[in-house]
């Protein structure tokens, strides 16, 4: 049950796994996206395997640098295939996020769950997270024109 870095040949199984976890996505999509963020420091991601180098899950990790708080790590996805949960390898990516925040100096990783999400709220309890405040996720879709200079931001 080997956890790695990600790379782009993981792409479409990436993409797929999104899909499951509620965000489609294209292959060439994560490879854009996975190009910008496998750079930056302050993110990390890791996918787990199964036999013969399967890919069945991955986790996305990023440092947050906070003026209102101390800075906290968090997890901004986590992915296991459904026809692979409950066989750890969930509980060994969370654990190599942890690994990877505390390594960074973080002494705390947060994350976020949909709140119709109750199995995976189970699961993060059963880790030892906690809830520790309940918020509403506001979002606005801006004009293509705002987005005109970041083609990366684009799609």
């Amino acid at each position: 049950m080997p956890i790695r870095r990600m790379t782009e040949a993981d792409a479409a199984v990436v993409a797929d796994l999104a899909t499951q976890l509620g965000y489609p996505a294209s292959a060439a999509a994560i490879v854009r996206r996975l190009r910008r963020i496998a750079t930056a420091p302050d993110h990390a991601l890791f996918v787990a395997e199964a036999g013969e180098g399967a890919v069945v899950g991955w986790v996305h990790v990023h440092l947050s640098w906070l003026l209102a708080a101390e800075p906290v790590a968090e997890v901004w996805g986590l992915v296991v295939d459904g026809r692979h949960r409950g066989e750890g390898f969930g509980r060994r990516l969370m654990a190599a996020a942890e690994a990877w925040a505390a390594a960074e100096g973080f002494g705390t990783l947060r994350l976020r769950s949909n709140a119709v999400r109750h199995g995976a709220h189970a699961f993060y309890e059963r880790l030892g997270y906690r809830v520790v405040k309940t918020s509403l996720a506001f979002e606005k879709t801006l004009a293509a024109s705002d987005l005109a200079d970041k083609p990366d931001q684009a799609g």
